[in-house]
């Protein structure tokens, strides 16, 4: 692998594409620790010293910001707008016709959703951006710390208004550095950018981990993580490349003297069709409950059942509830996001079929039975994954945002791989040999 990356940083337009890549990444990280106007960075200090693994409620957003969330810095939202704008698009895909058919108009379709997605992003934005400052302003950000209310000393609605515009233009940055990177850099920007936020957290989680040990001064129990983390990683990469081939044969055609077809080739369907969707969607539907109770008033008897059962990660009511949303969540993605009769229609269109399956209706019946199929143990390993987190509560007093928890072993797995996969083909497009061989 070493000798793989010598080659690509030989190869004088890889090494200007990986160059730039990683002077974006500079980029990005100088902007998550830069203030925003209007905020007291020493309060703001004091208390993520204090909060320090326990960020309640927005330890995930906090995560996909990489840290900046919680010092609000001009890129405090980071690139969750984003991800947030490009998963309801791709929902509304599936209910809107205008978009279903935009999605099938080729490149010219393709560019207008990703231009809806900007603007929703931006739209994002500002609603997140506002509320925010709504509870940085509360205190109700860094819950029990000395000096929580006096984080906005200024209260005018200019400082306000101010504050936002910050964030949503240091959201639409990101966003625009995303694309440089996709354009003109390697693998996907916006992946990218999400797989350094979150591996810029892990030096800091880890050391806590370490400072927070009691055996052999805490080495034990960052050995510990550390194994852990590698056994999670080779499990994540197993079921990541895991996949059911359905074979395709393609029949012979005569066009004029010429003959088409004849070839056999195969549809892929990944264990995880879902990728890390599902894990987000649960974390953020359970996330509506606890921070509805935290802004609500009075000690109401829900109020009291939410805080008690629906804000700790360890408790057994939120497990259980977690690990079925993901299960839930995991069936219903795969459902709009792979249509086995759009694929049944396609093969018969093309002259393909399924050896031992009569083209048509019977093998989107068999598309949708394989992939019911494999789905179950997909969802069932994404909420393994995603309880590894609750195991470290218990066993090392860790924070809910555990350095190797599901999440941000998932995204970072993933994306590493797509970009070594891409860096290989250009590699292998040059007649050098890949990283994996």
């Amino acid at each position: 692998m070493l000798t793989g990356f010598a080659r690509a940083f030989r190869t004088p337009d890889l090494r200007k594409k990986l160059l730039f890549t990683l002077g974006i990444i500079v980029v990005y990280r100088l902007g998550t620790h830069i203030p925003i106007p209007g905020v007291n960075y020493k309060a703001v200090q004091q208390c993520v010293t204090e909060a320090s693994g326990n960020q309640g409620l927005f330890g995930l957003v906090n995560m996909f910001s990489g840290g900046a969330l919680l010092q609000i810095t001009v890129f405090a939202l980071g690139i969750m707008p984003y991800i947030t704008a490009s998963i309801i698009l791709q929902l509304l895909t599936v209910v809107i016709p205008r978009l279903e058919a935009l999605k099938k108009e080729g490149q010219a379709g393709t560019s207008k959703i990703t231009q809806y997605t900007r603007y929703l992003t931006v739209a994002l934005a500002i609603l997140q951006g506002t509320g925010l400052v709504a509870t940085a302003r509360s205190g109700a950000l860094f819950s029990g710390c000395t000096v929580a209310g006096s984080i906005v000393p200024e209260r005018a609605i200019f400082n306000t208004i101010v504050m936002v515009i910050c964030m949503t233009a240091g959201t639409t940055v990101v966003m625009w550095l995303g694309e440089l990177i996709t354009d003109r850099g390697i693998g996907n920007g916006m992946s990218i950018l999400m797989f350094i936020s979150i591996a810029a957290t892990f030096p800091s989680a880890l050391w806590a981990i370490k400072k927070q040990g009691t055996l052999a001064g805490g080495w034990i129990e960052f050995g510990t993580v550390i194994l852990v983390g590698l056994v999670m990683v080779g499990l994540v990469v197993f079921v990541e490349q895991a996949q059911r081939r359905i074979p395709v044969q393609y029949a012979k055609r005569m066009i004029g003297r010429r003959s088409y077809g004849g070839t056999s080739t195969y549809i892929p369907l990944k264990v995880n069709q879902a990728g890390v969707i599902p894990v987000i969607f649960a974390s953020s539907l359970l996330y509506i409950p606890a921070l509805v109770a935290q802004f609500a008033g009075g000690n109401a008897g829900w109020k009291t059942w939410v805080t008690q059962n629906l804000t700790k990660g360890d408790h057994p009511i939120y497990i259980t509830m977690y690990f079925l949303l993901i299960v839930f969540f995991a069936f219903f993605y795969v459902a709009i996001s792979f249509n086995p009769e759009e694929v049944a229609d396609n093969m018969k269109k093309y002259g393909g079929f399924i050896p031992g399956i009569r083209a048509g209706r019977p093998t989107a019946e068999y598309l949708s039975f394989v992939l019911n199929r494999i789905t179950w143990p997909g969802s069932l390993y994404l909420g393994l994954i995603a309880l590894v987190p609750t195991m470290a509560l218990v066993g090392f007093g860790a924070s809910q945002n555990f350095p190797f928890g599901g999440t941000s072993i998932l995204i970072i797995v993933g994306v590493g791989l797509e970009t070594v996969k891409q860096i290989e083909s250009q590699l292998q497009q040059r007649n050098y040999e890949g990283f994996l061989r």
